[in-house]
């Protein structure tokens, strides 16, 4: 299949990632650092990856749920360490966001916060190490977004958002996501469809990018259920991949109040959360909140994903939610009240509150906390 050049280069097909060693060869990657994680070394992709990167390639595989700024230190000492200058990213959000940070360092001096975008860092990202990203889940992204979410030692969750961040090249292969358990590949595509809602409710002007969101939104409601009642659906894993995709490439346009409390709910010590699975959570009463506030969109959204006009969006995504076995609320995951009010603190400065098509205040975050607390 000939590649896509939109923003980024993005091999989409089954079986691109074979072209991964030529794709390092083309980047004059000479040494890259593979970053993943235990879980698909485990899987045995990580061996695969390797076996198509140079011989010797060095592996950092101890990457968080949430990526934080500790991993990504440790990560740049083994790229330093081996000589490295590029890097393979396989897996999820979490290795990819990672693996942005890596390049960033690798590059660019001072302490990591000095490139946050909500602390004005945003310009001071030049050119950074090249990075091949090759998602294995269908949800973040990050294959071909210009962000990587990382969580300071401090607890604060920060968006680190440039151009340069967007990985060299997207290998994009849906054999990869066969035999994703249905609870993981809910949790990703649910991510991946708060994606498109929230970038095409983001009142920023950017009719291509909301195109490309109801595209990505229809792709991933059609088929979730497919994929999550059998693993091995090709055809399904393949519309829920370019449906992710396209939730990443419509980022540029601005997320909203769900992603401004799964940034800070991320961040939270006590617990580990995932993120695809907080956006589920939290997307029905946020879009109920938003209701009267985004013109026509939530009728133009309901018809790309063949809803009927007098469907309630909320009402479905509740629904979809409780078919997939999405954790009822808050509370199920360990979130307990006494953390809340740090949340809303976080929520209130990330730099996604910004594009919410209705902001909401401290007191109207915390409503839509406990409305989900279970």
């Amino acid at each position: 299949m000939p590649p896509i050049t939109y923003l980024t280069t993005i091999d989409f097909e089954i079986g691109a990632v074979a072209r991964l060693g030529e794709a390092i060869q083309g980047l004059k990657i000479s040494r890259p650092l593979i970053v993943s994680d235990r879980g698909l070394k485990a899987a045995g992709i990580v061996d695969r990856i390797a076996a198509l990167c140079p011989a010797g390639s060095p592996v950092f595989l101890d990457v968080p749920t949430n990526p934080t700024e500790s991993a990504a230190l440790a990560a740049l000492e083994v790229y330093k360490a081996e000589g490295c200058d590029g890097l393979v990213a396989a897996g999820g959000g979490s290795p990819i966001d990672l693996a942005k940070a890596v390049a960033l360092l690798a590059t660019h001096d001072g302490p990591l916060e000095t490139y946050a975008a909500i602390l004005g860092g945003i310009p001071k990202i030049a050119a950074v190490a090249p990075l091949i990203a090759v998602p294995t889940t269908a949800g973040t992204g990050s294959e071909v977004g210009r962000a990587a979410l990382i969580s300071l030692d401090d607890g604060r969750k920060l968006g680190f958002i440039s151009p340069h961040l967007i990985p060299k090249l997207a290998i994009c292969d849906p054999e990869l996501t066969l035999g994703l358990p249905a609870w993981l590949t809910a949790a990703t595509a649910l991510d991946g469809l708060s994606h498109c809602i929230e970038t095409l409710l983001s009142p920023r002007f950017n009719p291509p990018a909301e195109a490309i969101a109801l595209d990505g939104a229809g792709r991933i409601w059609r088929h979730i259920e497919r994929a999550c009642a059998d693993g091995s659906d090709i055809e399904a894993r393949s519309e829920l991949m370019m449906g992710a995709l396209e939730g990443g490439l419509t980022f540029q346009k601005g997320l909203g109040a769900v992603h401004a409390l799964s940034h800070a709910l991320g961040g939270l010590k006590t617990t580990s959360l995932h993120h695809g699975t907080l956006n589920a959570i939290l997307m029905p009463p946020v879009l109920r909140f938003s209701a009267g506030h985004v013109g026509d969109k939530i009728e133009r959204l309901k018809a790309a994903m063949g809803l009927p006009p007098e469907a309630d969006l909320a009402d479905e995504l509740d629904a979809l939610n409780r078919r997939l076995g999405v954790p009822a609320g808050l509370g199920t995951l360990g979130v307990t009240a006494d953390v809340l009010p740090w949340v809303v603190e976080r929520a209130l400065a990330d730099h996604s509150h910004a594009t919410a098509p209705r902001q909401p205040t401290a007191e109207e975050y915390r409503a839509l906390l406990d409305d989900r607390m279970g």
